[in-house]
């Protein structure tokens, strides 16, 4: 099992080197990315955009674009349209977000000519490496559904399902959120998180372990579990692998808590339900963080081959 990102790296270089085509790719951070993706043998960038402003950032920075193509294109909008149709064209195996707003980037990405979209619901898996959890935990939706249905939560548990598999972990446990353990009818999540339980239990919803409703303390402390009555006889006691969170509200408060509240934590973020794995991180977001994110969409991309959304 996959503990780390380091882990997940190791199992990118033992595949055969993923193509990397770069949206709009003029941004110090995605280029700086592109160069330890490149030198870490984790993928192999293809940069859409002003070469001009691409090579005036790397001279600026230090950044050696040597092993890198530059496809040269002034207009961004043309820039994200070229490289998404390089994926969808197979030249590329998955694609990052550069320099350009991410509505833009998603218009591109659902492009009906060239675009990756597949007809299926999309949605944002955050994964974190956290000093004091001794497994990779992920976490979904946090940047991208804001009110997801009980049939968008199916799709979201199999996607996510995916790329924990892609990842290393081959049976994880998956822990629908509520703020209490009980259904009541008077709250709605607990009740859909009950219904996603019984579809894994009769097996619509296979290749994991759903328990819900399930609160945050129990998904990831054991020792919480002493102190409920009948916590320890559920499947999952502080074990999580999987937190799905009722509302975009929910998991992007716990994923900014952790960010910016816990100390030497690492994460990558991927979108998924497109054709091909998609990097979409924020501007903000460091080196690390890409890189991650990249390595992520690399072992999702050799997963997808044999085991599509």
């Amino acid at each position: 099992m996959s503990a780390s990102f380091e882990d997940i790296i190791a199992q990118v270089k033992a595949l055969p080197v993923k193509k990397l085509s770069v949206c709009v790719a003029q941004d110090k951070n995605v280029l700086e990315a592109c160069r330890v993706a490149l030198d870490r043998g984790v993928a192999s960038p293809i940069l859409y955009g002003d070469e001009d402003k691409i090579r005036a950032i790397a001279d600026e920075n230090g950044i050696s674009l040597d092993g890198m193509k530059i496809c040269d294109e002034k207009n961004d909008d043309e820039a994200a349209l070229k490289a998404v149709k390089a994926v969808h064209d197979g030249e590329a195996d998955m694609l990052m977000k550069g320099e350009l707003p991410t509505k833009s980037f998603l218009k591109s990405v659902l492009n009906k000519e060239v675009g990756l979209r597949t007809g299926k619901t999309l949605s944002h898996v955050c994964i974190f490496e956290i000093p004091k959890y001794k497994r990779l935990l992920f976490l979904t939706d946090v940047a991208f559904l804001p009110y997801p249905t009980l049939e968008d939560k199916e799709q979201i548990i199999n996607y996510t399902v995916k790329v924990a598999n892609a990842c290393g972990v081959k049976m994880p446990k998956v822990a629908p959120l509520a703020a209490v353990e009980v259904v009541n009818p008077k709250m709605p999540v607990t009740v859909e998180a009950a219904q996603l339980t019984q579809w894994n239990e009769e097996g619509r919803i296979k290749g994991c372990i759903v328990d819900g409703p399930l609160s945050m303390d129990l998904a990831l402390e054991p020792e919480a579990a002493q102190h409920k009555e009948g916590a320890l006889n559920r499947k999952i006691v502080g074990d999580a692998d999987i937190l799905l969170f009722p509302d975009i509200h929910a998991g992007n408060l716990v994923y900014k808590t952790i960010v910016h509240m816990v100390d030497n934590v690492e994460n990558g973020n991927i979108l998924m339900g497109t054709k091909a794995p998609v990097v979409l991180t924020s501007r903000s977001d460091s080196v690390e963080v890409k890189v991650n994110s990249i390595a992520v969409a690399a072992v999702v991309a050799e997963n997808l081959k044999s085991n599509p959304w």
